[in-house]
This record gives C-alpha cells, structure tokens and sequence, in this order.
C-alpha cells in the first residue's frame, strides 16, 4: 500500500502474489470441467472484482452470485473457456496473457470441477455488456468489500463446513464464496489458504 491508497489490487501486486502459489489441480474424472474469471479492472487505486447475480429464470443454479464462468467445450483448454465466457455473459475481451493467476480447482456437488483464473481487465470496465440472457446484475466489489474475513458453519448433511463470504446485505455460498475467499487469502494477505474441502449448502447440491 502506499500512503492511503490500496494497491493490492494493482497488475504487478497480483502477479506477485501468485510468485510462489501452487493451486492444488483436481483430476476431471466423471465430473464435467468448467472455468470461471475473478475479473479485475477499474481506474487506478480502484480496482473492482467483477460478481454477477444470474437471472431468476435460468435452469440452473438460478438466483445465485456468480463468476463469470462456464462449461468448457469439447477441444478447448480451461484458460480459452474462461475468456470466452467472460466474453460471452460480459462483453469483455483479454487474452490468456491477462491470466495473472490461478485458484485451486474446485469440484461442485452438481457434478462440475471449476477452475478459476484471475483475469486482468483494466480500464474496460465501462465497455461492459452484459448478456441479458444469463446476468441479472453485475456488482463491482472493492478492496473494502473483499476483505472480510469468511464464515464457515456446521450442517448435519456433511462433515465439511460450509463456508460463506459476507458481500453486502447477503451470503455467498460455495463455489463462488470459496473462490473469493481464497482470492482473498492468496492475493490480498498473501496467505496460501486452500478451499477444496470447503463444503457448499445442501440447497446447492443439485
């Protein structure tokens, strides 16, 4: 940080913090690969991540936060499907060279194992387009926002705890709570935090 300004959110701060981590990477086996992005753009000192809320009438998982993200396709890599998809529910465009990290693989009780990358998007943020068809809202969460320190709860269905990232008025749940925390830990505390075993709430086991 320099004076009262954050930085920690800054390419070269985020690109350093991945120096030395080592995402743990799970094997696909039966379950169906996805990717998602921890977009990060804004005007200097202001950096934002980017969370979606999807639409209410969508099949799956409706109604939910989420990171841009989806299934990988037959042939693509996981890095070609998170900027696709970035570019498909946001209308933002960066090129694997704005991969400034990656996040430990997380596999979902619906059947996915999800890889998340951080995405640099810069200054584009005001080019955004989102896909009407999947987002209901895009928040534009700030350093403050992120920085808060995660709940992990007991349920009588696992012996996991469920973890739970506070945004605003609202919980977030794994996945998407499981990314952001570790985002978190990782790059703004530099701690190397794992959420693997993180469990998700039973409301979002199918």
């Amino acid at each position: 940080m320099t004076g009262d300004r954050d930085s920690r959110l800054e390419r070269s701060e985020i690109s350093a913090a991945f120096t030395d981590f080592v995402p743990h990477r799970d094997e696909v086996g039966e379950t169906r690969a996805a990717a998602v992005a921890v977009a990060i753009g804004g005007s200097d000192y202001d950096r934002r991540m980017l969370l979606t809320k999807r639409l209410s009438r969508m099949r799956a998982h409706p109604g939910q936060f989420a990171l841009p993200g989806g299934r990988v396709d037959p042939g693509e890599t996981v890095e070609h499907a998170c900027l696709r998809e970035l570019d498909e529910e946001l209308g933002l465009v960066a090129s694997e060279s704005d991969i400034l990290g990656r996040l430990d693989d997380y596999r979902t009780r619906s059947g996915y194992t999800i890889t998340p990358f951080v995405v640099w998007v810069g200054d584009t943020l005001d080019t955004m387009v989102p896909n009407a068809g999947e987002v209901d809202v895009v928040y534009e969460v700030d350093v403050a926002e992120l920085d808060v320190d995660a709940r992990f709860v007991s349920i009588v269905q696992s012996d996991r705890p469920v973890v739970q990232w506070p945004f605003r008025d609202s919980l977030v749940h794994a996945p998407t709570g499981a990314i952001v925390h570790q985002f978190r830990e990782v790059v703004l505390h530099r701690r190397h935090t794992r959420v693997a075993d993180f469990e998700q709430p039973v409301f979002a086991w199918r």
